[in-house]
Order: structure tokens, then sequence, then C-alpha cells
């Protein structure tokens, strides 16, 4: 059967062989023409009437792909940075339990439930909490949560700002996403602030939308740099533990506390044709998709007052593994035809039509994205996310490394998890020239959103500089699926 697999594989392979000749040589044949020479055959043809309305139709969908063609602009990521906090911030599982019995807000149940979360979370003992809560009494408030926020923001700008040469008066656009906290003035204006960037920048700040808001940000992005020539994008992810966590014994929202971490990224994007030999990757696809018109979705992950009605923080509802399996399915259905080989997409195509129409017994065919992608960045959710992608992608263990051991090292660091996740295969000298990257994230509303780059250069850890470097041999380690602690 894999003899059989592989001999389709290189027949369609050939067919796009030659597919690619004979579009050579129309290419050939039609070099002269050009934008004006289109436009004036369709003008006389049609004053002619010597079209019929099918060549009409084909003609005018050549013209708008030509013309589109002629104008999209490709973007390109210069480089990123994550932000790794100071060492005085590591909180293992046991000090995590130490801090939650001291703020004596928590009943016996709550605290062996959280104990229970942590043993099966699959983190380490090295991930982060903001310095407010750490402490003992907890010190929470705006002050403290915007504090936080420009501590890890600014951060990450500042080691991004290192590693690239650029004037901060070329950026043209700013995109900076925090689900869980929007003060006024909003974080990105304190980016400005801070940086002194220019009076017309294109400025948003994006709330609410949960850990996909990071290729929610890359998208905007992008379609900004469409209409912006010779313009840089800086993108923020961002997100603020410390206004948002639960002092309650709802177990629903217990879970947020034990999960999500300290994280952060900066990332430049640029439409400039000179950058590409100075860019890292430039972006393929993204795709973009929402499951908000269903209920059991949209309220699947909410930021709500408890049953109390006195303490708010954020519900996760028991279906949430199926409302997320449900709607990363959705996006990976769409971007399938995008990237995957024809062979694969006839094969999925084949075996659901014989299932739905012949009523066949027979499994449908599972694309093998792997043929299409060499690098996967799932975004680190949990393990029994990580578990339900492996298993149903039918991923190795060494493409789910990256995402596994960035839940391990840095825990859920929400929008930002991706970028840890690439900065580790990065670091394991994974990255190569042509190389495609898939980063997939998913989170309240609910929504799923991709992205897939391509690298435009070897990426040498050597000269590297990120989160993972000063300990990258120490990974990977075996993670249980119990850890349990005392």
């Amino acid at each position: 059967m894999i003899r059989v697999k592989h001999a389709f594989h290189y027949l369609t392979a050939n067919m796009y062989l030659l597919l690619i000749l004979l579009v050579a040589i129309f290419y050939h044949h039609c070099s002269f023409v050009n934008k004006k020479n289109l436009l004036a055959l369709y003008v006389m043809q049609l004053d002619n009437h010597k079209l019929h309305l099918v060549e009409t139709i084909l003609l005018s969908c050549f013209l708008v792909m030509f013309h589109f063609k002629l104008h999209s602009r490709k973007v390109y990521l210069v480089n990123y940075a994550c932000y790794k906090p100071d060492a005085s911030l590591m909180c293992s599982k046991q000090q995590f339990m130490h801090l939650s019995r001291s703020c004596r807000a928590f009943n016996e149940e709550s605290l062996a439930f959280q104990k229970k979360v942590l043993e099966r979370s699959g983190i380490g003992e090295k991930t982060y909490l903001p310095e407010g809560l750490l402490t003992v009494p907890a010190k929470e408030g705006l002050s403290e949560a915007r504090e936080e926020a420009e501590r890890v923001m600014f951060g990450a700008v500042d080691e991004l700002f290192s590693k690239v040469r650029l004037k901060v008066n070329d950026i043209g656009i700013l995109v900076l996403n925090c689900s869980m906290f929007s003060p006024t003035p909003s974080l990105s204006s304190a980016v400005v602030n801070r940086y002194k960037l220019r009076s017309n920048i294109l400025s948003y700040n994006l709330g609410g939308m949960g850990c996909s808001a990071g290729m929610i940000s890359i998208d905007l992005a992008k379609h900004l740099l469409q209409v912006q020539p010779n313009c840089y994008a800086l993108v923020i992810n961002v997100e603020c533990s410390n206004e948002n966590w639960y002092r309650g014994n709802d177990r629903s929202m217990l879970i947020s506390n034990c999960i999500f971490r300290v994280g952060g990224a900066a990332i430049l994007l640029s439409n400039r044709s000179i950058d590409r030999f100075y860019s890292k990757y430039q972006l393929i696809h993204t795709v973009r998709t929402h499951k908000g018109a269903d209920d059991l979705a949209f309220n699947s992950v909410s930021q709500q007052e408890d049953d109390d009605k006195s303490l708010v923080g954020i519900k996760l509802s028991k279906e949430l593994v199926a409302v997320a399996g449900d709607a990363i399915k959705t996006n990976i259905t769409a971007l399938g035809p995008l990237v995957l080989p024809f062979s694969e997409q006839f094969l999925f195509l084949a075996t659901k039509l014989a299932k739905k129409i012949f009523k066949m017994k027979i499994a449908v065919y599972v694309p093998d994205f792997k043929l299409a992608i060499e690098h996967f960045c799932f975004h680190a959710g949990g393990p029994a996310v990580l578990d339900a992608m492996e298993k149903n992608l039918q991923m190795t263990e060494w493409h789910m490394e990256p995402s596994r051991m960035s839940l391990y090292r840095f825990n859920n660091t929400s929008s930002c998890s991706i970028w840890y996740e690439l900065a580790y295969a990065e670091a394991k000298g994974r990255i190569r020239k042509g190389d495609r990257v898939w980063q997939i994230a998913f989170g309240s509303g609910f929504k799923c959103s991709s992205s897939v780059w391509r690298a435009l250069t070897d990426v040498d850890p050597i000269g590297e500089e990120n989160p993972w470097m000063d300990e990258i041999n120490d990974f990977p380690v075996i993670v249980p699926k119990v850890q349990v602690f005392e």
C-alpha cells in the first residue's frame, strides 16, 4: 500500500512538471502581453461582439487575477523576538501551590483541584509568573497590570530592535494584541510613546480575541501592508495575568490560573522588496476561521462572574477540547487546498465521495501535511489538544517537539506561544532555506487562525539570540503524563 501511495505521488508530481512546461510554452508565446494590450484586446472584442459569454467571463476573470497579481505585495518577516523574563520570576509547581495556600482564598477542595491540574498540565518547574503575584500578599490592580504588560512588550521590542537595522520612523503600522487587559491610554499608545513612533502611524490595539490573536494580528498587518508601499509593520503579542487572577472556588475558572504564564513576542514585517535579502521568512498564506455562530463554541471560553457573582474570572467549559478540535478541523479544511499536493487532495476527496455517495464502509483519508510542511507550531494550549493534533494529523514526536517543549518550559503563553515554538526549532538548527513553517492557534470566540511561512535562508543557531539558546542542549525532555509532586 505504501509503494502504491508513493507511486501515485510520483505520478502526480510529474503531471505538475508537464503542466509547468505547458505554462512555460504559453508564457513564451504570450510574452508580448502586458496590461495595456490585455485591456485593448478586451475592449476590441467586446465592441465587435465576437466573444461568447463564457469567453468574456473567462477573460474578465483573467484580467482581475492579472491586476491583483500585478499589485500584490510580498510580505517578509524580517526578524522577531520572544521575551524571556528574569529568573527571579520563575515559579515551580510547588511554589505555585504555596502561593495559592498563602492567599487564603481557596478551600481545600479547590487547592486539591489546582494540584491535580498542575500534575497533568505538561509544564515544568521554570515557568514565569508576574512579579505582583509572586509576593505575599499579592500585588494586584491596574498599576501592577500595566507594569507587567509594559515590562513584557517593551522587553520583546527592545530585543527585536537590537536584531535589526531600523529607524523607528520607518515603522508605518503597529498592531498589538492583548486579550484580557485593555487600559486607557491603550497599550499600543504606550508603545508609540515609548519609542516615539511617527504621528501618522496606523495603530491598532486588539482585545478579547484569545490565544489566536497573534495570527489575527499577522493577518491584519499583512492586509495593511498590501495598501501601504515600502512600509514596516510592528506586531506585538502580549498577555496580562495580574488583573485576571481568579481567587474563588469555581473549578472551571481555576484552570486558567494553573495554565497561563508570562510571555510576549515582537515581530517585524516588511513589504519592501530589498528586505527579502535580509529577512528570515516570507509569508505565504494566512487562513482565519470563526465558529462564533455556534452557541457552544461561543460560550466555551468566557470572562464572567462566578456563581456567587462576587469574583470575575475566565471560565473554561467542559466542551472546550471538542470545540477546539472542531475549530481546528474547519481551519485545516480551508488551508488544505492552499498547501497540500494534488495527490493528497485527490485521495481525500475520493474517499470522502466513496463514503458519502456510494456508502462504502471506508475511513476518509487523512491528508499527510508532512508532504507540504516541514515544521509545525501548534499552539501549546495543553497536553490534550497536542495529543489530539498528533493523532489526527499523524505527526511524529519530532514534529510535536517544539510545541511540547514550549508547553513544558514556558507553559501556555497565549497568543505568543507559537513564536516560542518557532524559536525552539531555530535554536535546534532545524530551519533550512525553502522549508515551510505552519503556525496554528485557536482561542475564545471561538476562532482558529493559521499562517504558513517559507524560510528565505538557513537559520544558523550560532548567531541566534532567543530564549532557548542558553539551555537548548537540555531539550527535549521526557514529560510524564502525570508529574506527581508534594
